[in-house]
């Protein structure tokens, strides 16, 4: 193979999944493994095999610990990778505690998915991985330092530089010796970028003329402002203070690491100033917990890490660690707080507090970062009447609001600066880790400003063959494992649980049993016209 080529096995017109594959004549080499999630479509990838071969992998190089970046290494390690997995430090202590976690989560749900199954005559299924495998899977973990350069395998090097995003997070430089060639190929792969005003993280940094960017667009489209850790602060407030006038709980979703610590440091120095009364603080995640003993470990590398310890020490702050001390958080009444993962409410303990919650009108749900299309975040954040939790209809009656200044991403005008630190670019950047709007959006902006620069969104399962002259796409050696313009949209998942609801609004709605029998009758008419059709097509 005279040339490297590029694979987009995730995050390629979509935002979860992070998995990019370099190819050489050599060696194989990953860039995260991250489990896929929003839609069902594509939460379905995780449990299908890999769409390369996991022995041939040589070595991973991680970005940082998110469950969306790291969350399929395990299952990569039990289907027989057995190289290194390249990480900061902090993100290796990250590791530790959220893949046994997310493993937990995996076979929790599906022992109870199992039991519903098995009362329904359906067959049962495996979790994608178990905690077992996340254990195994931590012992191929080698520990990298900032700006250090290191040989990944020969040909390869590689160095890590401070992406600003998380305790641990690095873009991830890349240079590839090329034989009779004097100049290696050079790639930097963003991972997830922090903004300018990040709390408890310094600001992100990167190299300059390189060959290829990979670079991520999550917030391509989407303008913050200048806002300051004390404007944040203001706002936050405003929020609190709403909810203590309605009397009722606020619960908010949140990503388990950094964003449930960065809520801590402004909720207690809120309550400190005596801008918000001194109420409970339910941190319910023990995911949460013990990111948080990590964070505190690691409050030399943090900005303000001072103030972090002083609110994880709080006495208002409570740490749940059971199930019981959990359920018992809504026994109480009046206001009080909850985080609790995960932050787009699509697994965790959220979904518990959101089925007991969502009905009542003095709760409030604030969501405070992301939403993915297709998760139940991004449903109730589009005005749903109703939704379904864990097969049961709940209506939505609480405020639902959103307050996006805690995300761990930067924005658009953030992002091009970010880019343009990064020139000269001489071949071209790859859009990644975004939806179509704000990859769009994103490609336009730097086109507009930097036209000499090739700028290429890739679908899912796209390869691209890295030549002097600039990237030309070549066929995958798999099939597309989902068709383009399926990835990040509405599935049938998605639709069914709307109708299920529409026809429960629709019955429920009738004033008498005649009305509500003449519903059920037509929709089983209309099922066995479609029986009748598909026997005749057979």
């Amino acid at each position: 193979m005279s040339f490297p080529r590029l694979h987009f096995h995730g995050a390629a017109r979509s935002v979860t999944g992070s998995c990019f594959e370099i190819e050489t004549g050599t060696a194989r080499i990953l860039v995260d493994c991250g489990l896929f999630q929003g839609p069902k479509s594509e939460r379905e990838l995780n449990y299908k095999p890999f769409p390369f071969d996991p022995t041939k992998i040589n070595a991973v190089l991680l970005t940082h610990a998110h469950i969306d970046h790291s969350g399929l290494l395990p299952k990569l390690a039990s289907n027989g990778f057995n190289g290194r997995i390249f990480a900061t430090k902090a993100t290796i202590d990250l590791c530790s505690v959220m893949l046994p976690d997310s493993a937990h989560i995996q076979e929790t749900e599906v022992e109870q998915l199992n039991r519903r199954n098995t009362q329904r005559g359906r067959p049962t299924v495996e979790p994608i991985y178990t905690q077992a495998d996340a254990a195994a899977c931590m012992t191929l973990f080698r520990p990298v330092e900032y700006k250090d350069w290191i040989n990944i395998v020969p040909g390869i090097k590689a160095r890590y530089w401070n992406a600003g995003h998380l305790l641990g997070s690095a873009s991830i430089e890349i240079e590839i010796a090329r034989k009779g060639e004097d100049k290696p190929v050079r790639l930097l792969f963003s991972g997830d970028v922090g903004p300018a005003h990040k709390l408890l993280q310094f600001a992100s940094e990167g190299p300059r003329d390189i060959d290829y960017l990979v670079c991520e667009s999550t917030y391509g489209d989407r303008e913050r402002g200048e806002v300051s850790s004390d404007q944040r602060r203001a706002i936050l407030l405003d929020e609190v203070q709403m909810a203590v006038k309605a009397n009722g709980p606020l619960i908010i979703p949140s990503f388990a690491v950094e964003r449930t610590q960065e809520l801590l440091v402004d909720l207690f120095l809120l309550m400190k100033a005596g801008e918000i009364p001194q109420t409970n603080i339910f941190v319910d995640s023990p995911l949460a917990t013990r990111a948080s003993a990590i964070f505190e470990r690691h409050t030399s590398e943090i900005e303000r890490g001072d103030i972090l310890r002083e609110a994880l020490n709080d006495s208002h702050i409570r740490f749940t660690e059971t199930v019981e001390q959990s359920k018992s958080i809504n026994r109480i009444s009046g206001f009080f707080i909850v985080i609790a993962a995960s932050g787009m409410c699509d697994a965790g303990r959220i979904r518990h507090h959101l089925k007991n919650n969502l009905w009542r009108k003095n709760a409030t749900i604030l969501l405070t970062g992301y939403q993915a299309q297709g998760s139940l975040g991004r449903i109730l954040l589009d005005h749903a009447t109703s939704v379904r939790i864990q097969g049961e209809e709940v209506q939505v009656k609480a405020k639902i609001r959103q307050l996006d200044l805690y995300s761990g991403h930067a924005d658009a005008t953030e992002l091009v600066d970010w880019v343009y630190d990064r020139f000269p670019i001489c071949q071209n950047i790859f859009l990644v880790h975004g939806e179509e709007t704000g990859l769009n959006v994103l490609k336009g902006r730097l086109e507009e400003q930097q036209g000499s620069v090739r700028i290429l969104i890739p679908e899912l399962d796209d390869v691209f063959e890295l030549r002097a002259m600039g990237a030309r796409p070549i066929p995958g050696d798999h099939p597309r494992r989902l068709q383009p313009g399926k990835v990040a949209h509405l599935d049938w998942h998605n639709d069914l649980s709307k109708l299920l609801l529409d026809v429960s609004d629709a019955v429920g709605n009738e004033a008498d049993e005649r009305g509500r029998s003449l519903i059920i009758r037509r929709l089983r008419d209309a099922l066995n016209d479609v029986r009748e059709r598909e026997d005749f097509v057979k």
